[in-house]
């Protein structure tokens, strides 16, 4: 476990998956991370590489050769290398392996890196081509908060403020894929989600092109929150284990799962970026502490 901290926050990021464990406030002891508890979900704040969600039949095809990944790619299952740490700041490596390359055919460099400056923790994705072809991925964040966040509390009294108005519709998943449906999410006021278990009955919530940049997590009974900053990404994924789990994921995500119709084939992947030999795709989205 590797840390950064200031007078007030504490952060804490392992070298599996280079994951995020840990975003605590020491002088109240609040803790913003899902402790993992293994009962119920059992990860903090997985990166989702080289696929977010989950492919169709687990597999894919590239120039006529089928491959098999699980669900979010496998990113989050492997040790990332230190690759430096300032006063404020970590960064991480993944590259390309024997064990990466047999289901995954691409030279890549994947950083992951994580700045704490007062009140507000960014993390930052830099994805490198160092093959000579093109790259052919899609990546995603995927971090569980604590919700609620005191024990007098209950996951209901919490809501998701968006930054602005917005005409949610939900892209249906059938055992992780999208099934070609939607269904309207309400809003109170066309920008409040009130909290409720009953909206993960069919899985995440699924969102493509919101206008929002900026989601804020609220409590009705405490000022304490935090506000989730992400830009540019085309789609965004709200989740949480029915049946009383106290956590909400919030994921900005490049990419998505396949549809039942899907036609395996990487490149014509929904969503799927592709990165020409030499350049690189950054993205990053930043929790600020209220």
């Amino acid at each position: 476990m590797h840390t950064l901290q200031n007078g007030t926050f504490q952060i804490g990021v392992q070298e599996q998956g280079a994951e995020l464990c840990s975003f605590k406030n020491n002088q109240n002891n609040l803790e913003y991370i899902w402790q993992a508890d293994p009962a119920i979900w059992a990860r903090h704040a997985p990166v989702l590489f080289p696929t977010v969600g989950k492919l169709k039949d687990n597999r894919y095809t590239y120039q006529g050769n089928a491959y098999t990944l699980p669900q979010h790619g496998f990113a989050r299952d492997y040790s990332f290398a230190l690759e430096s740490k300032t006063e404020n700041s970590l960064t991480f490596l993944l590259q390309q392996s024997e064990a990466t390359l047999t289901n995954y055919p691409f030279s890549f460099r994947l950083y992951i890196s994580y700045r704490l400056q007062e009140n507000a923790l960014t993390i930052a994705y830099c994805v490198e081509n160092p093959g000579d072809s093109i790259l052919f991925f899609s990546l995603g964040a995927h971090p569980g908060f604590t919700c609620p966040l005191f024990p007098d509390e209950k996951f209901s009294d919490y809501y998701l403020q968006f930054e602005h108005p917005e005409a949610l519709e939900r892209y249906l998943l059938e055992q992780g894929l999208q099934n070609g449906q939607t269904e309207a999410v309400l809003l109170e006021n066309d920008s409040q989600l009130p909290l409720n278990y009953e909206l993960f009955e069919k899985d995440a919530i699924v969102l493509k092109n919101l206008r929002s940049e900026k989601i804020s997590l609220r409590s009705r009974h405490h000022e304490h929150g935090l506000d989730f900053v992400f830009k540019g990404f085309p789609y965004f994924g709200i989740w949480t284990k029915e049946k009383n789990a106290p956590f909400i994921c919030l994921e900005p995500w490049h990419g998505i799962a396949d549809s039942i119709n899907s036609s395996g084939d990487l490149t014509e992947k929904e969503g799927i970026i592709s990165l020409p030999p030499s350049k690189n795709f950054t993205c990053e989205y930043s929790i600020v502490v209220r």
